[in-house]
């Protein structure tokens, strides 16, 4: 590892290729850039997950620390590591002070690995809109976590209004092993009627503020066709939300999923025995290697979104980002300077 103070980006290019020079082609097999976003209080978790991620999934990975952008001077720190803390690979752990961290594509921009496809991930709080930040810009996928923000499910409107083609949030992901159950419990009740299942309501108890419950009774009611209503239940769920789903099915049947407290779920269903299946709490790093397994859009997350927020046309959105310039200092002052011209031309 090479820690360069009050560094420039060139340097950084230069001490990356003196390191792979060095230590050989190490990323000969990368399958994408990484670029991590996260505040300085996260940086150690959000580094932990990428380095679990990048075990599946060979990458060079690119840590964006935005700090003190209030600085005077615009300055750069820099650890450059191969086979380091970070894994195996490539990785720069950038803390960008003063305006620099408005301009921190200047930067990332020349370490992306060649041919590889971006993703980008906030593991803090993202902009409202994407498009103010480069770095979401020029990425082939966006990763967002709406149960991290102060209000979790007004910052899922915001995804949805904000929603292009390619973003996704980590508090959809948590719902995957729910999502797996529930179809392959109706799987099973079809298979043993010899006809598809007709699901006529569903409810959702757990956590109501918990995103991940909102999207799951979303998914079901997407898929289904039917009402879902997500109720707060009496005992505190896990990081999902969710404390127990129960679908009402045609010919008066019910299918029932209740967590328990040892990371498994009791499955309940007509006319069998109770089972039981593994419904564990998942890490972070967890999380973050599922979502980079696809690079193409998620159409299931949009549907959900949509049914979850009552925002429409999702899918139908370009999946294409123009850069706005958004200059937090501002204050507003520039656009009051733009309504006052007007009006003194009127």
């Amino acid at each position: 590892m090479t820690t360069l103070w009050d560094t420039t980006g060139s340097a950084v290019v230069k001490e990356l290729a003196a390191q792979r020079r060095t230590g050989g082609a190490v990323l000969s097999g990368v399958a994408l850039t990484l670029v991590v976003v996260a505040d300085e209080s996260r940086v150690a978790e959000a580094e932990e997950a990428a380095t679990h991620a990048a075990e599946s999934h060979p990458c060079r990975i690119l840590v964006v620390v935005r700090r003190q952008l209030e600085a005077p001077a615009p300055r750069l720190d820099a650890e450059v590591l191969i086979g380091g803390r970070l894994g195996p690979g490539e990785a720069v752990v950038m803390r960008m002070y003063g305006r620099l961290g408005l301009h921190a594509e200047s930067v990332v921009l020349p370490l992306l690995a060649a041919d590889a496809p971006v993703v980008a991930w906030w593991h803090a709080a993202p902009p409202e809109k994407l498009a103010t930040d480069a770095l979401a810009v020029f990425a082939h996928r966006r990763i967002t976590d709406s149960s991290i923000a102060e209000d979790p499910l007004a910052a899922l409107r915001t995804r949805a209004a904000d929603y292009a083609p390619g973003d996704t949030d980590l508090a959809w992901t948590r719902s995957t092993a729910w999502r797996s159950t529930l179809a392959s419990t109706l799987d099973s009740v079809s298979g043993r009627r010899g006809e598809p299942v007709a699901v006529q309501g569903a409810r959702v108890e757990g956590d109501a503020a918990n995103p991940t419950a909102q999207l799951l009774a979303g998914w079901i009611s997407s898929r289904c066709g039917c009402p879902v209503s997500v109720e707060d239940g009496g005992r505190k769920p896990n990081s999902s939300g969710v404390d127990s789903v129960a679908l009402q099915l045609d010919q008066d049947e019910e299918v029932r999923i209740q967590a328990d407290r040892r990371g498994g779920a009791v499955i309940s269903q007509p006319n069998r025995p109770d089972a039981t299946v593994a419904l564990v709490d998942r890490p972070l790093g967890d999380l973050l290697s599922e979502e980079l397994r696809r690079l193409d859009r998620d159409e299931p997350y949009s549907e959900a979104l949509e049914a979850a927020t009552g925002v429409s046309g999702l899918a139908g959105r370009s999946p294409e980002r123009e850069h706005v310039w958004f200059d937090p200092a501002d204050n507003g002052s520039s656009s009051r300077k733009r309504a006052a011209a007007k009006t003194a031309d009127a």
